[in-house]
């Protein structure tokens, strides 16, 4: 029966490994510019995006497994699970925690800023025969790599002979899972150093592209739904179009009749309709591939599909909100929970100890996870929903340098330079986010799930406690669980002992990671308040072509009439407009009100 447990479990991160692979690959080929898509850039970026949500994933496995060990109801180990078998557990647990991390930073410091090198390469033709060998560019792309790798090997000295933090409350120190935290060999040091330096440097983009994607998300699925159909937009397109060209056609006819050409008044309205005209072609084509036309029955039937659910979108978006103000007071509860009840303080990295306030998310992950794959489930939501918003916040604020902006993330316009940069991004972000659920949203869950002691009513150590028939002496496990009878049945994650190694051997980082955490609420705060009441507006006189082409597809999503245009594109036809007195539509002849 546990090897079936077991081997469940195992299964269930497979297929959650196969899910993110699916996702990383649609985010690279969605955002990616086609005319420029490079076989290497995507494979890299899938893989290393793969890598990262596979870590943060590997957490609530962590803690099934750590769990399937305990009998919640009677608060003991099973009969199962020997000192032996948790040991092989915990040690199966570390193996792939330490390839994944390795993995993570290898691709992120290493292979991530190469093949960045190598695709620059491409632009250095030679100048004598106007062609590059692979081994050029290989070697080019190599030259420019080794800086990262002093970097690593220097990230790596530094943790080797750096010293752990002396200044620690020591009376806290005697406590079991305190001493487990220790570093005591200096190759697990240089890694728990690399690792705390790396979610630091995540925790900076985090506060900022996440808090802004987190709140921006939700709202982008209510702001979605059209406001004209595909068809209402197709007829009065054609509409437009055809009056425009008719007076291109007045136009030119009078300056055939002029010597001098058309007056400078007519010129400039003439070089306005053509400006238009393109426009409405645009528009036009954008129609025509909404409702599918020329496509096959599979694609027109997909079209009206995706119209039949569009005002689930409305839904979706209001639940996502709901998602984030939970997450977000959970976060906060938690945030003053850990800097007033902290054991050590920032000691040992504000280390909680045992939840003193009920916090939503962590109780609700709790229980869910007397039930795996609930859990599971639920955490690949919260996972997503996180790397979903860093996305967001990423394609809105753009890759920059201060106020300088590098690269920009954009659907089917992201070049694959701006690519890796996005994905290095990425992964230092899933890092931190991986903190910040294990410590802030749900900090019970992730050390210890929904493991449980019998507790000793004496203070005989010696007194075995039968809580058979007494469940008032259950108890919750936690790192401050003074009862002996808990020392042997209560077993921390491995993922909540790498961070809170780092936090208590390293105290700076974890000072860090904890008070960036209000920040990061307060970042969502502000743009979640304002991006309800103000909504950006594009400046139309700046936009290059790909911009305006943008603009156009953003007719497609903007607010206003959403149900009547999806009843329009299920049936295929566009409502007939209304006329006012001398025969004109009232609605739908003008683009221009329709856009607006």
């Amino acid at each position: 029966m546990a090897l079936v447990q077991l081997a469940f479990i195992w299964i269930a991160y497979a297929l959650a490994i196969v899910l993110v692979a699916v996702i990383a690959a649609l985010f690279t080929y969605t955002y990616q510019i086609p005319r420029d898509r490079s076989a290497l850039v995507s494979t890299v970026a899938i893989l290393t995006l793969t890598s990262l949500l596979a870590t943060v994933l590997l957490l609530p496995v962590d803690i099934a497994l750590v769990s399937s060990t305990t009998s919640v109801s009677l608060g003991a180990k099973k009969a199962w699970a020997t000192p032996k078998s948790v040991e092989h557990i915990l040690l199966t647990l570390k193996i792939v925690y330490y390839a994944l991390y390795s993995l993570d930073a290898l691709l992120c410091l290493l292979v991530v800023p190469f093949t960045y090198f190598l695709y620059e390469e491409y632009d250095d033709v030679d100048a004598e025969d106007g062609r590059q060998t692979f081994s050029q560019r290989f070697f080019g792309a190599l030259k420019y790599t080794i800086i990262f790798v002093v970097l690593v090997v220097i990230l790596f000295l530094v943790g080797f002979f750096a010293p752990i933090a002396r200044d620690r409350k020591e009376q806290h120190l005697d406590l079991d899972y305190f001493k487990r935290l220790l570093s005591e060999g200096h190759g697990e040091r240089a890694l728990t150093f690399a690792l705390g330096l790396l979610i630091s440097l995540g925790t900076l983009l985090y506060l900022l592209y996440t808090a802004a994607g987190l709140a921006l998300l939700p709202i982008s699925f209510i702001k979605s739904a059209p406001s004209i159909s595909a068809p209402q937009l197709a007829e009065t397109t054609s509409s437009a179009l055809e009056r425009n060209r008719e007076r291109q056609r007045q136009l030119e006819a009078r300056s055939a009749g002029h010597a001098g050409g058309l007056p400078t008044k007519d010129q400039r309205e003439l070089e306005a309709l053509v400006r238009e005209e393109r426009t409405l072609v645009r528009r036009e084509r954008l129609a025509a591939e909404a409702r599918g036309d020329g496509k096959s029955f599979i694609v027109k039937a997909w079209a009206k599909v995706c119209a039949v659910f569009r005002p689930l979108k409305l839904l979706g978006g209001i639940f996502l909100i709901l998602v984030a103000l939970v997450v977000w007071i959970s976060m906060l509860i938690t945030g003053i929970d850990k800097a007033k009840n902290s054991v050590c303080g920032r000691h040992c990295g504000y280390i909680l100890g045992r939840i003193n306030v009920f916090q939503p998310v962590n109780w609700v992950f709790v229980q869910a996870s007397k039930a795996f794959p609930v859990d599971y489930v639920l955490m690949a939501f919260l996972v997503l929903f996180f790397f979903s918003s860093s996305v967001v916040g990423i394609a809105s604020i753009g890759i920059r340098f201060l106020w300088i902006k590098l690269f920009e993330i954009r659907k089917g316009h992201t070049t694959p330079q701006a690519m890796l940069v996005a994905t290095v991004m990425l992964t230092l972000i899933m890092l931190a986010v991986n903190y910040s659920v294990a410590m802030m949203v749900a900090p019970q869950y992730a050390i210890y799930g929904a493991q449980t002691f019998c507790s000793n009513p004496t203070d005989h150590p010696d007194d075995q406690p039968d809580c058979s028939n007494r469940r008032e002496l259950v108890k919750p496990c936690s790192e401050l669980s003074p009862d002996h009878s808990s020392k042997n049945v209560c077993t921390p994650t491995v993922a909540s002992t790498f961070l809170n190694r780092v936090t208590f051997n390293f105290p700076f980082f974890g000072g860090l990671a904890f008070w960036a955490q209000f920040a990061f609420l307060g970042v969502f705060l502000i743009i979640f308040v304002t991006s309800l009441f103000r909504t950006p507006k594009l400046n139309t006189s700046q936009m290059d072509e790909d911009a305006e082409v943008d603009e156009e597809e953003g007719l497609l999503a903007s607010t206003g009439r959403r149900f009547g245009a999806t009843w329009q594109d299920i049936r295929g036809k566009p409502k007939k407009p209304r006329r006012g007195a001398e025969g004109s539509a009232i609605h739908g002849d003008d683009p221009q009100q329709d856009e607006n």
